[in-house]
């Protein structure tokens, strides 16, 4: 039965490729072209094809008004998925419609509306869970394998495909790029619906105008494009969905072995590897990258190659280190180059306790200062330096209350003597490494002797590479080690030998026969790859995602719930007296001390309360260190704060205040002398 090829399209079932097609109706671009870009654009009546993948090019993205935006699927914006409220009525139809495998985001979770019976237990109603696999059997039949959500230990069970239920997609919190939208999260038949989490920035002139001023809900539509192998031709053609042909399925009449068989270097890599090494024809050549050696180049310009293994390869994954723009490499193993060590910057104290290490000694500056509100715990003045220990909880007090708070225990150095203090690990500061180390690693060495991230520089460039494009760079943060498929290639005549990365070389090959030839007669050459930003991402976000987090660092204490104050028989107090007419408010207010320790002490900030409060339902205040000697009363001298404001202030009646102007009075008769730090109150 003919059919057109988007009710192909909308039609087809990627697991049941490939297909063959014939054209019932024709379709002829003006002009006589055969192919415009890449894509074909002239199909004769007869005509064959075998259609080998199917994927999507674009989505149109339809707004609340019906108005409509293409969206390539380079856009580098995130999205956040709106759960599909149309049920799914039996597990068969989920598996039908989504794709499932092991992959994290290849494992859709839904909540089931009835309660499930199972021989192990059973599914609550509205109890969340994850299909992890998908098993099929010859009749048709088979069972998904799942798992609940947020359960410890781990409930695994099994469902078969023809339960029946009502099953919704649970909510989403993840964020997706529309390159992973594309190829894990659209429905077969079914809308995706999608929210705006990240923009691209202003300065990204191609793509932050697209979305300008768009909120609310996106309906995407995906537009495909058919990967096909015409029966007289070795390349790929791409045939737009939407192409205005009619084609019959006519897979059952002939055979799919008459037509070649063009494999991706994915498609390589699935093969068993007893079948290699294979001498293979290149029908689609990469693109060739300004950074690649010649020898390379020459080799992926060869019309055919020998494969002669595929195998996963060590990596290493540094990032230049760079504020604006930096570069990201791929660095393999065999990198003959010397490293030098670079200071390695920590934003907390909890960064020095993971960056501290067993086979030496961690000293660090600091470059910010941080007041601790704990007796005994140390503060820090930038400057100071500290050998850090390790990390212990412990006792302190904090205004009389006794808490238990995580510490890190350091040396503090002054002069030649070293003074045992700790730090609290809620210490919000900042750190700089002091390198005493002047010896020259291999890369090897710094990732096994130290722990990562660390910061090197090149010493000694690798001389085995005709241009190591790592000797440039200022420095290098050294982040991962990784394993990543490759395949093994080389020429005909067996000069050139290359370690060809699977995952980022967009290479079409046809497997022609197998080669009986000799084995390397030259060494293995392993290319640094200087990798795009998404395929950065892609790695640290997907390849150790069996490794654990490491824990949140600790939250900075609260402060200890005040007393509440005496109720006032006036609501609102009078305008204290004595107070110079610079500090006073505008309104007869009450005045507050800020109490966050993030700001200098010896100068408050100036705030108007909006609706004041009534003093008796104002905490009691606790007379905070904000009267430096040398400074003037107006110093303290503030208004309340907006109630939405999210410091917290105490508050200070009249006699507070004759308290202070005492404590002041008395500290004014003798001014520390000049030089010397002043002493708070």
């Amino acid at each position: 039965m003919a059919m057109t090829l988007t009710e192909f399209t909308r039609s087809l079932d990627p697991k049941m490729l490939p297909r063959i097609l014939q054209i019932q109706s024709g379709f002829y671009c003006q002009g006589a072209v055969y192919e415009l870009f890449g894509r074909e654009c002239c199909l004769s009546t007869g005509d064959l094809m075998k259609i080998i993948d199917i994927s999507i090019t674009r989505f149109i993205a339809q707004t609340a008004d019906a108005s409509e935006i293409k969206l390539p699927l380079e856009y580098p914006g995130l999205f956040r998925i709106v759960s599909d409220s149309q049920p799914y009525l039996t597990i068969k139809e989920i598996v039908d419609s989504l794709k499932i495998s092991s992959h994290r985001l290849g494992q859709p979770a839904f909540i089931s509306a009835n309660q499930i019976q199972l021989p192990q237990g059973s599914v609550k109603e509205k109890e969340g869970f994850c299909i992890t696999a998908v098993t099929l059997d010859a009749q048709g039949g088979g069972h998904v394998d799942c798992e609940l959500l947020y359960k410890e230990p781990k409930f695994s069970f099994r469902l078969d495909l023809s339960q029946e239920g009502h099953f919704t997609e649970c909510e989403d919190d993840q964020f997706y790029t529309l390159r992973e939208l594309a190829e894990w999260k659209i429905p077969k038949g079914r809308k995706r619906t999608v929210t705006v989490a990240n923009a691209p920035p202003p300065k990204d002139m191609l793509f932050s105008t697209l979305l300008e001023n768009i909120s609310g809900e996106l309906t995407l539509t995906p537009v495909y494009e058919l990967q096909a192998v015409m029966q007289l031709r070795k390349s790929v053609a791409l045939i737009p969905s939407n192409m205005d042909v009619e084609v019959m399925d006519v897979t059952e009449q002939f055979d799919v072995n008459t037509f070649i068989q063009p494999l991706s270097l994915q498609d390589v890599f699935q093969k068993p590897s007893e079948i290699f090494p294979m001498v293979a024809d290149v029908i689609e050549r990469p693109l060739i990258e300004r950074h690649m050696p010649e020898d390379f180049v020459s080799l992926l310009r060869s019309e055919q190659v020998i494969i002669h293994r595929v195998y996963e390869a060590k990596r290493i994954l540094a990032t230049e280190i760079r504020q604006e723009s930096p570069r990201h490499f791929l660095i393999p193993a065999t990198y003959k180059g010397r490293l030098k060590r670079r200071p390695r910057e920590f934003p907390t104290a909890y960064d020095l306790e993971r960056a501290r290490s067993d086979t030496e000694q961690l000293h660090v500056v600091a470059t910010r200062g941080f007041d601790s509100t704990y007796s005994g715990l140390a503060s820090v003045l930038v400057g100071d330096e500290f050998v850090v220990k390790k990390s212990k909880s412990g006792e302190v007090v904090c205004d009389g209350n006794r808490d238990l708070v995580d510490a890190l225990t350091c040396m503090k150095i002054k002069g030649k003597t070293h003074e045992p203090v700790r730090i609290p690990m809620c210490l919000d500061g900042g750190f700089m490494e002091v390198i005493h180390d002047k010896r020259q690693y291999s890369i090897s060495e710094v990732c096994h002797w130290f722990p990562l991230p660390f910061n090197v520089k090149v010493s000694v460039r690798d001389l085995s590479l005709k241009e190591d494009i790592l000797a440039s760079v200022p420095g290098l943060r050294i982040e991962e080690e990784i394993t990543d498929p490759y395949l093994l290639i080389s020429t005909l005549d067996l000069s050139s030998w290359w370690e060809v990365p699977v995952n980022r070389t967009h290479m079409i090959v046809h497997l022609e026969k197998s080669w009986t030839g000799g084995v390397p007669t030259s060494n293995v050459n392993s290319a640094i790859e200087e990798i795009s930003e998404d395929s950065y991402y892609t790695m640290r976000r997907y390849v150790f995602t069996t490794v654990m987090p490491p824990p949140r660092p600790p939250k900075k204490p609260k402060q200890p719930p005040a007393r509440p104050a005496r109720p006032q028989p006036n609501p609102r107090p009078e305008k204290p007296t004595n107070i110079p007419a610079s500090c006073s408010p505008k309104s007869p207010r009450p005045a507050v001390v800020s109490r966050d320790s993030s700001t200098d002490r010896s100068h408050s900030t100036v705030r108007t309360e909006r609706t004041p409060k009534s003093p008796a339902t104002l905490p009691k205040p606790v007379l905070q260190k904000a009267v430096t000697r040398g400074h003037s009363l107006e110093d303290v001298c503030i208004n309340l704060p907006d109630e939405d404001d999210p410091h917290d202030y105490e508050y200070i009646d009249e006699d507070q205040l004759d308290n202070i102007r005492k404590q002041f009075h008395e500290q004014s008769i003798s001014v520390p002398a000049k030089g010397k730090p002043s002493n708070t109150i």
